[in-house]
């Protein structure tokens, strides 16, 4: 995809480049708009993604650089960030700076940004988004870059999936590093006490049927669905690309282990995810 970046003066359109080229993009800042054409078709053969800063400098005609912009998005993957922000905001930061308006350097300040977003209007009409950071951080604007190419490419390649780790454990030997939640499993009924299945795991049928009439084993499975339901879009929807749900037990055997297979089976009925799972101390990984 091809971005390009434009806007005002000192309203962060580096900041916006800077933030997409460190999502990977091959990067190009102040480019005349004779060349955009080229640039562009040179891009689509070279690289996935690409972005250029173009602002009223590329050209001493305004209305050439917007015809110019139209006529390149013919057949290509265009998008237009269009970045923003309050006249009095821009005249704060080129006053902090003790910088010159490099649009009209040499005429007063306010005229100047005035001039500016007059001649600008043609992009700003064609933009797909346009961002306001008069009250954003260079961070929070860099945010609000990523989470727009985020967006754009969910668009084209659909959601990403998230990878989904189950993990079974002994409460005894420890929680499981890297977990981003824990489920507590011993309140459950042990079948440990039971001498037959004591020596079984989980995994086992004797064990899932002993667990199987049990009203408080169905619930909390319930419960567990439910929750997993609830924040599954979420988790997609903030880009988390990793999650791990552990599963914990006295003996990190029987409970635990059961509770683990019985989400990991609905996961994959639900079409959530084919998640990995991991019987810590079963020394199981499937």
């Amino acid at each position: 995809m091809l971005f390009i970046i434009t806007g005002l003066s000192g309203a962060g359109k580096s900041t916006a480049l800077h933030a997409l080229e460190d999502l990977g993009f091959f990067c190009t800042d102040n480019l005349p708009v004779t060349m955009l054409a080229h640039w562009a078709e040179n891009m689509m053969r070279n690289t996935d993604n690409a972005a250029v800063g173009i602002d009223i400098r590329s050209t001493e005609n305004p209305e050439l650089l917007s015809q110019a912009l139209g006529s390149i998005r013919q057949g290509l993957p265009w998008r237009i960030i269009f970045i923003d922000a309050e006249d009095a905001v821009l005249q704060r930061r080129f006053s902090t700076l003790k910088r010159r308006h490099p649009y009209a350097p040499d005429i007063d300040l306010g005229q100047a940004i005035v001039a500016e977003r007059r001649a600008l209007e043609p992009l700003h009409e064609q933009a797909d988004i346009m961002l306001n950071s008069s009250r954003l951080t260079p961070y929070q604007l860099a945010d609000s870059v990523e989470s727009f190419w985020h967006k754009q490419k969910m668009n084209l390649v659909g959601a990403q999936p998230v990878t989904c780790s189950l993990v079974s454990f002994s409460y005894q030997k420890g929680l499981p590093p890297g977990a981003d939640m824990v489920m507590d499993m011993r309140f459950l009924p042990n079948p440990h006490y039971e001498p037959d299945l004591a020596p079984l795991t989980g995994k086992d049928e004797a064990v899932q049927a002993f667990f199987k009439p049990i009203a408080e084993v169905k619930m909390a499975e319930d419960k567990i669905k439910d929750w997993l339901a609830f924040i599954w879009p979420h988790l997609i929807q903030e880009r988390k690309r990793y999650f791990t749900l552990a599963f914990g037990c006295s003996g990190g055997r029987h409970r635990s282990v059961y509770m683990t297979e019985r989400i990991a089976a609905w996961m994959v009925a639900q079409k959530m995810s084919e998640p990995l799972i991991r019987h810590r101390e079963l020394g199981d990984i499937q």
